[in-house]
């Protein structure tokens, strides 16, 4: 499971009939692959609500030192096949992703997951499937790539 991690001033999320958006926070875009399991899920969820993506509010510290949760942030969940895309010349393939009815599943229960380990009035997901117009405001900008097949990045 993949997730790209935007630092954000603020989000937007239209699509599949539904409008959400957050304030300062983080956008994470979702991707699900054939073979993920619960664990995989966990992964990110632990990650996206304890990564130190802030500064602390004392002006003589070092950056990276506080959590969405943290500083009382936000969430933005979209799901997003995509991250699991390979190439057939300039053609991408989307094989890896796994099928919607079973990411659906997956997607959902991150979500109620992410909800329940944090503040549900502070979590926002995009409808699942739907073609969607995202804007945000990047802040820094920060963005990091979560892999739960590779923990350690790079």
């Amino acid at each position: 499971m993949r997730a790209v991690v935007q630092r954000v001033g603020q989000a937007s999320c239209v699509g599949g009939g539904e409008s959400v958006s957050i304030g300062k926070g983080l956008v994470a875009l979702i991707g699900i692959a054939v073979g993920d399991t619960v664990e995989d899920a966990e992964y990110l969820i632990k990650k996206i609500l304890n990564l130190k993506f802030w500064a602390s509010t004392d002006e003589d510290s070092a950056r990276w030192q506080q959590s969405v949760t943290e500083i009382g942030g936000e969430i933005l969940l979209v799901s997003q096949f995509t991250l699991f895309a390979v190439y057939k010349g300039v053609k991408p393939s989307f094989h890896r992703s796994m099928s919607p009815e079973d990411s659906r599943t997956m997607y959902h229960d991150l979500i109620d997951k992410v909800k329940a380990e944090y503040n549900p009035e502070m979590v926002k997901a995009s409808v699942f499937g739907a073609y969607k117009n995202i804007s945000l405001v990047n802040d820094g900008p920060v963005t990091l790539i979560l892999d739960s097949k590779n923990p350690k990045g790079g």
